[in-house]
Order: C-alpha cells, then sequence, then structure tokens
C-alpha cells in the first residue's frame, strides 16, 4: 500500500544527499566550463577538507568548544587547506597539460587522485575515524517525515553555497571574466582578463565547495577514511553531466535530481523486486542515470551554453 510519509522521507534524503553532490559538482562543472577538463581530483579535496576538520576537532583546546563553534574552527582550517592543495594541483599537474592532448590531463588527474589517496593513507591511516556528532540527534518533524539537525544544516548550508556562487558569477567583475574566459580565453585576455588568475580562482572556489562538501559528508555519517571522496566525486561527475557538464546551473539541478532518484531507489528497490535487492544496491542507480544520459541525451537536461559556463 502506498504511504506519502514514506515518499516524503525518501524526497527530503535525496534532497540532503543531491545537496553534497551539487556542491561537488559545481567545482567538476567550473573547471571544465574554463579549461575543459575532468577534474577527478576533487573528490579527495573533498576527502582532504573532511581529514583536516577532523585533526582540527581533535585539537583539545578545540575539542572543548560547543560543537557549532568546532565547526566553524575546523571549516575555517579545512577551507584554506583544500584551496592551497587545488592551487598547488593546478599550477604543478595541470597549467603544463594545459596545450597538450585531451588525454593527457585526463590521465593526470586520475593520478593526482590516487597520489592524494596514498598521502591521506600515510598521514592519517588507511582505518577510518569516528566523526564526533557536533550538532543536537533530536529529530525535526516535517509533515509525516523527520530530519536530524545536522541533515538541515547540510540542505541549508548548500542553499546558501548555491546562491551565492550563482549571484558570484553573475553579477560580479569576476564572474564575468570567468564567463568570458570559459567562452574564449585568448579574446578574453585581449579583453585584460589575466585567464592564468581566473582559472586559478575557479579552481579555489571549487576546492572551498568540496571543503564544506567534506566536512558535511563527515558530519552526516560519522565517519571519515581515506577512500570517502572516491564515490561522492563519481557521482557528482554523474550529476554535472545529468544536468549539463559546464553549466552551473545544471550542476545544481543533476546533484538534487541524481540524489533523489538515488534515495527513491534505495528505498524502493526492495518492495519492488520482493527483497531480491537491497537498499545497499542504492550505488548502481547513479550509475545507470549516467548511461542513460549519455545515450539519450549527451548534453544534460540543462545542455551546454558557452556563454554561462564558468
Amino acid at each position: 500500500m502506498f504511504n506519502f510519509d514514506i515518499l516524503l522521507q525518501q524526497v527530503l534524503n535525496g534532497l540532503v544527499l543531491g545537496s553534497v553532490y551539487a556542491l561537488v559538482a559545481l567545482g567538476y562543472t567550473m573547471v571544465y566550463g574554463i579549461l575543459q577538463l575532468i577534474n577527478f581530483a576533487h573528490g579527495e579535496v573533498l576527502m582532504i577538507g573532511a581529514m583536516v576538520a577532523l585533526t582540527v576537532i581533535q585539537v583539545p583546546a578545540i575539542a572543548l568548544l560547543p560543537g557549532p563553534l568546532q565547526m566553524v574552527v575546523a571549516l575555517l582550517a579545512a577551507i584554506p587547506a583544500c584551496v592551497i592543495l587545488s592551487l598547488a594541483i593546478e599550477r604543478l599537474a595541470y597549467r603544463p597539460l594545459r596545450n597538450a592532448p585531451r588525454l593527457s590531463p585526463l590521465i593526470t588527474a586520475i593520478g593526482m587522485s590516487i597520489v592524494l589517496q596514498t598521502l591521506a593513507m600515510i598521514i592519517w591511516s588507511p582505518n577510518p575515524h569516528s566523526f564526533p556528532d557536533l550538532l543536537p540527534t533530536e529529530p525535526v518533524a516535517i509533515g509525516g517525515a523527520s530530519l536530524a539537525p545536522k541533515q538541515l544544516l547540510v540542505l541549508g548550508v548548500a542553499a546558501v553555497m548555491m546562491a551565492a556562487l550563482s549571484l558570484m558569477v553573475n553579477k560580479t567583475r569576476l564572474g564575468r571574466a570567468m564567463r568570458a574566459t570559459a567562452e574564449n580565453p585568448r579574446i578574453a585576455g585581449l579583453m585584460g582578463v589575466n585567464a592564468n588568475m581566473v582559472i586559478a580562482l575557479t579552481f579555489a572556489i571549487g576546492a572551498a565547495l568540496a571543503a564544506v562538501a567534506g566536512l558535511l559528508v563527515a558530519l552526516n555519517y560519522n565517519i571519515v577514511h581515506f577512500s570517502m571522496g572516491f564515490i561522492p566525486g563519481l557521482k557528482a561527475f554523474t550529476a554535472a553531466v545529468l544536468g549539463g557538464i559546464g553549466n552551473i546551473t545544471g550542476a545544481m539541478i543533476g546533484g538534487l535530481l541524481l540524489g533523489v532518484i538515488e534515495s527513491l531507489g534505495a528505498g524502493y528497490i526492495g518492495p519492488l523486486t520482493n527483497n531480491f535487492f537491497g537498499s545497499h544496491y542504492q550505488d548502481i542507480f547513479a550509475f545507470i542515470v549516467l548511461i542513460l544520459v549519455l545515450l539519450l541525451r549527451p548534453s544534460g537536461i540543462m545542455g551546454e551554453r558557452v556563454a554561462d559556463r564558468a
């Protein structure tokens, strides 16, 4: 029998999941919009952000602070760490290959992903680490469903950051410079736009979003480990493709939509298959969506509008 409350719960869970995918997908889509490069190391930037946040929270003096204040301090450490890391990746790994064949930067990105995972294993050990609950655990009722305060925080933070990014891209000088560089870097350079600076800032903004997403993932699942960025990174890439790779609005819509599809699939796959498949098969939905989009609409839901790439 159909139960609306269960449907509402699955949709809300999907929006929480999709908010994280959207934040990470924005990093993919901004870099692709300007460089035509899929930065497969982006998921590992999320992981480093979560690891740095955990390290900061474990400092005895900070551990005594209230939970929300611990999160703020952790973010103030994680964002600069991820930005510096991402700028170093861009400068050392991607910039020398800017005019190389398209396959070279792609292979380099995959290599950087493996290098960062290995470094994380060396620094923080290969074992999973538990991440403390920094917010109350009492669920908040929403209609016939409920969300934990940390899930509401994920939704709120993601909404604010996505709105801020949209305003920045559409209403500021930096946003105009990003759009100009995405359309034609050489002509943008003739107009006085410093393409290298714009590209570096694009990587920095994407890294800041990934750092926030890393903290939100750690807070939501209460665990961090060296490979935690790999699957969310692949799913965020799927979300970017679903929305239209290179299209910022598309990345947001694609992320939210993918989260809802995955959550509904995980919630209903058991009853629909007479419990032959369980909710632990939920990862397949993201990649089924990726295959269908590439087959049926390669440009994604929103398509790719060159002038809006950034």
